[in-house]
């Protein structure tokens, strides 16, 4: 398969997590480490696509996918590593979300179906979020659009192979302090930051929301071509078909919704920030103006019903 750019298409695509794709048994997937080869191994899970640091002794379970928030696969624990996922070469495809902003897609997807953003700045690239499957293709098509200047991260489930791209990138990767216990392959090109907001560069600030992850975060675009502003947000807030509101999960895939303390904190760190369009984590799932007050008029509706 090939590495393309591309506009975004106007058809909204169903989202990559299932049962049936994260779940289920994969050609290169194995239960026991011992069948990745000889140690050491950096084993990645087949569900969350978590990579886990260079290992000699066996891996019962992620503790990522353990977590109420996630969810071990539907025929128990397995993995893989980004060796054997290259080789059933995947695609490589950047949408053209709007000017200055691209979306990295792996196609097919792998685990919950993560993609990245490229967001271009005078300084360099940032890419927000991470996928698990990269190749040599993936990073010669991010870097024809320029030097790449860092890598942040929203949140846990979207770890993925990020140490094995800073280590092929040469870039240091940002994610909340809050959230350290959940990293499984450190690196010396993390970078844990701390408290509410850190500008990486000017007109990109990253924001701690929390709620979903006490570290779970958004990025702040506020130099878009309209000046309008765009919030890059995972899915700690959550993008919905009706494109007028989001939502505040807890746990996405289980439906465990926020609640009322950290639904409202949600609102008040994004104060500050002006902001027209929101984007979340799956293709054409966004809200595509009026973002800051969905957010406003969501919390108040998200309130009125989990307190009734």
């Amino acid at each position: 398969m090939t590495a393309t750019e591309r506009d975004r298409p106007d058809e909204v695509e169903g989202e990559a997590f299932s049962a049936g794709r994260a779940g289920s048994p994969d050609e290169t997937g194995v239960t026991e480490l011992s069948a990745l080869g000889p140690p050491p191994w950096r084993p990645i899970c087949m569900t969350c696509g978590v990579q886990f640091a260079p290992r000699d002794e066996a891996l019962d379970v992620c503790p990522i996918c353990a977590d109420e928030r996630q969810y071990i696969g539907w025929h128990g624990q397995q993995w893989t590593t980004l060796d054997r996922l290259r080789q059933d070469p995947r695609g490589s495809e950047i949408h053209i979300e709007e000017p200055g902003l691209g979306s990295l897609n792996i196609v097919p997807a792998t685990a919950i179906g993560q993609r990245a953003y490229l967001i271009e700045t005078p300084e360099g690239t940032i890419i927000w979020d991470c996928t698990t499957y990269f190749d040599d293709k993936t990073l010669d098509l991010i870097r024809a659009r320029g030097p790449v200047l860092a890598m942040a991260i929203s949140h846990p489930h979207f770890y993925a192979s990020m140490s094995s791209w800073a280590e092929a990138l040469d870039i240091p990767v940002y994610i909340h302090a809050a959230d350290r216990e959940w990293v499984m392959d450190p690196s010396d090109h993390l970078v844990y930051w701390q408290g509410e907001t850190l500008d990486l560069t000017p007109g990109v600030t990253l924001v701690q929301l929390g709620g979903h992850f006490t570290g779970s975060s958004a990025l702040h675009w506020a130099n878009t071509e309209d000046g309008l502003g765009a919030l890059v947000a995972g899915d700690t807030i959550k993008t919905v078909m009706d494109r007028r509101y989001v939502g505040f999960m807890y746990s996405v895939v289980n439906f465990i919704p926020m609640g009322p303390t950290a639904v409202k904190d949600i609102v008040r760190r994004l104060e500050p920030f002006e902001f027209d369009r929101i984007y979340s984590l799956w293709s054409g799932h966004m809200v595509p103006s009026d973002g800051k007050a969905a957010i406003t008029r969501s919390a108040a509706r998200h309130l009125e019903f989990i307190q009734q």
